[in-house]
């Protein structure tokens, strides 16, 4: 019997963007299972609960099968041991992306020798892209259709109080 190939692709997905989505669908394809899984205690403000992170991810990702989001805490080697994952799964979509990555893959090549690091290098359309920025662009009022999966637009719009068939007032007329 085959081996299955098991990754896990971590982070706090807060929120979840296409970047991210097209990062998990690219590796679903290399591997047999491919685990988004949701870093429950990031070091750093939240937008979004743990379980709505996963729902969103869940949501966006449901119709690639050999996806499944789930949650973990702690260190991410130790979660990959847990479900039997051989991989980790890293997006890179710059220079500083390389930076920081380099070091965490050093760490946890340290931490556990039998689990590799892969990282995928972005798509030119979501290069620019990160969680903080959608985040901003949201809050400001910004359209980041295209960006993010449509129900992750939806859960902004309502996170920020926004009725999202409506388009934004801009500031300067808002009183």
């Amino acid at each position: 019997m085959a081996k299955s190939r098991r990754a896990v692709y971590p982070g706090s997905f807060d929120p979840l963007t296409m970047g991210h989505v097209d990062i998990a669908c690219r590796a679903a394809r290399l591997f047999d299972e491919l685990i988004m899984a949701v870093y429950d205690t990031p070091n750093k403000a939240l937008l979004f609960t743990t379980q709505e992170r996963v729902a969103l991810a869940t949501e966006a990702l449901h119709d690639v099968p050999n996806i499944r989001v789930d949650s973990f805490r702690g260190l991410t080697v130790d979660y990959a041991r847990s479900v039997s994952a051989q991989v980790l799964v890293r997006g890179l979509r710059a220079t500083s992306d390389f930076e920081l990555e380099f070091q965490w893959s050093l760490m946890n090549r340290k931490l556990s020798r039998e689990i590799e690091v892969v990282c995928l290098v972005s798509s030119l359309r979501y290069i620019f892209t990160s969680s903080s920025n959608i985040k901003e662009v949201a809050r400001l009022g910004g359209d980041v259709g295209g960006l993010v999966p449509p129900c992750v637009a939806q859960a902004l719009a309502e996170r920020f109080g926004r009725d999202d068939s409506a388009p934004p007032v801009p500031r300067y007329l808002a009183t």
